[in-house]
Formats: C-alpha cells, sequence, structure tokens
C-alpha cells in the first residue's frame, strides 16, 4: 500500500489563559470586577489553512523561524492536535521521531516503558515483543534496562527514547530535528540509523534549522511564517528566499 498525507485548509487555533491558577485574592477579585471571562482568554492562530499533499517518494523539508509553526504541523499531521477546521487524511503507519520520551512513566523500568511507548506509536504488544531485545541492544543500556528510568541519565534517557522509536521501519517519517543523544560513539550509531530510516521511509517530513541539512536531503521545502504557507519548492530557492525574504526582515526589524 502506498502511503500519503493530504491535508486540505486545515486550520488551528490555541487558547492562552492570562492566569491559569488565580490564587484567592484574585478569584474574589475577578467575582466583582466587570472583566468577563473572555478577557482573561486570547486566542491565537498557530497554523492558518494549511493545504498539503505528500505521496510516495517525497522527502519535504520544512523551514521557518521558530513559532512559525513547523513542529505544530507535524503534532497536527500525527493527530496529537486536530485541526479545528478543515481536513487530514493519512494513509500508511507513521513514525513521529517528534519530542522522543515525553511519553515515559519515571516510575517504570526502562523495558516496560519500551511497551508503553510501542502502544503510544500504535504498536501492538506482539510487535513490540519481536522488537524488545533490538531495542536493548541498540541502546546499550544493558543490565540498566529493568531499573526505574527516574535513575537514568539525560544521555540513558535519550539513547532509550531514540531506540524505540528508530528501532521500527516506518512507511511515514516526521522528524522534527535530527536527534541523538548519548557519547559521540551512540551519535555516530544513531546518525547512521536516522539516514537509513531517511532512505527506507515511503515519505519523509524533516524539520530542521540546519539548512545545508535541509537542501543535501530533501526534494521540496515549504516556508511557513506566523502559521501560513508563505512558499514551496525546490530546496536551494526556498532556502534563499527563506535568508532573503524572512530571516534578514526579521533582524533589520
Amino acid at each position: 500500500m502506498s502511503a500519503e498525507i493530504t491535508v486540505t485548509d486545515a486550520s488551528l487555533r490555541f487558547r492562552i489563559y492570562r492566569n491559569p491558577s488565580p490564587g484567592l485574592k484574585e478569584t474574589v477579585v475577578q467575582q466583582f470586577s466587570k472583566k468577563n471571562k473572555e478577557q482573561l482568554v486570547s486566542e491565537f492562530d498557530a497554523l492558518k489553512r494549511i493545504n498539503l499533499s505528500l505521496r510516495g517518494g517525497d522527502r519535504l523539508g520544512l523551514i521557518g523561524l521558530n513559532g512559525a509553526g513547523k513542529s505544530t504541523l507535524l503534532k497536527m499531521i500525527v493527530g496529537i492536535y486536530p485541526p479545528q477546521s478543515g481536513h487530514i487524511h493519512v494513509q500508511g503507519k507513521i513514525t513521529p521521531m517528534i519530542e522522543l520520551g515525553t511519553g515515559f512513566d519515571h516510575e517504570l523500568s526502562g523495558r516496560e516503558n519500551i511497551y508503553l511507548n510501542g502502544a503510544l506509536l500504535g504498536r501492538s504488544y506482539r510487535q513490540m515483543r519481536q522488537l524488545e531485545e533490538e531495542i536493548i541492544e541498540f541502546s546499550e543500556l544493558g543490565d540498566m534496562i529493568d531499573l526505574p528510568i527516574k535513575y537514568y541519565s539525560s544521555g540513558m534517557h535519550g539513547r532509550l527514547a531514540f531506540s524505540i522509536g528508530a528501532i521500527i521501519d516506518p512507511e511515514i517519517l516526521l522528524m522534527d530535528e535530527i536527534f541523538a543523544a548519548g557519547d559521540a560513539h551512540f551519535v555516530q550509531k544513531a546518525t547512521a540509523r536516522l539516514m537509513e530510516l531517511f532512505d527506507n521511509s515511503q515519505i519523509v517530513l524533516l524539520v530542521s534549522h540546519d539548512l545545508i541539512q535541509i537542501k543535501e536531503l530533501c526534494s521540496r521545502v515549504m516556508v511557513l511564517h506566523k502559521g501560513e504557507i508563505v512558499n514551496e519548492g525546490d530546496p536551494k530557492e526556498m532556502v534563499d528566499y527563506y535568508n532573503n525574504e524572512i530571516v534578514e526582515l526579521q533582524v533589520a526589524s
């Protein structure tokens, strides 16, 4: 089955609560204040009318300033943030290399977290059972795998998270900055594995501030600015556009 992603007029709005946890004094004042609840909440458009179509073989790079909506778009495609309007159609299994390890339970062992994260990635217990030893071997955690991860160093935590996400060959790969954690040896091994994933995936969406990497790895590039697609096309042309029309104007202002 050929993988595909279609995003049609998808928009996403976030709410900002000015004081999400008011104290007793603030609560009493608010009750007698003329300010209504609407004044305590503001909204902003994180993504505006996004249209995107990807088929097998596509390698799309997403570039933009911090806050442009790049990571949010990946999360919307995964289903973490459902759009308020528009439609998203995904055909194929997604492996999201996004904020790895955020679903860990720190009271559970590394081994138990393999199954927990596998479930979050949509993998069955049987699939994770088959991959368990391969994940442990790749992570190089050895006997530490049965220790609660609250005792892990940040490097061990990152190695386990990466190993769970990177051991499964995806049909659709979403990558938010190329991630590698640990010592130089593990970083080299992780980078090589990422390139394998990149080559073996039918569709890749890559978010990165490394513009050289974007030009080398992607067949198309989309420029996001303030939640909108402002340009799309050839990687070199889009990187030049981004530097000249977005970055320089930002610096000048």
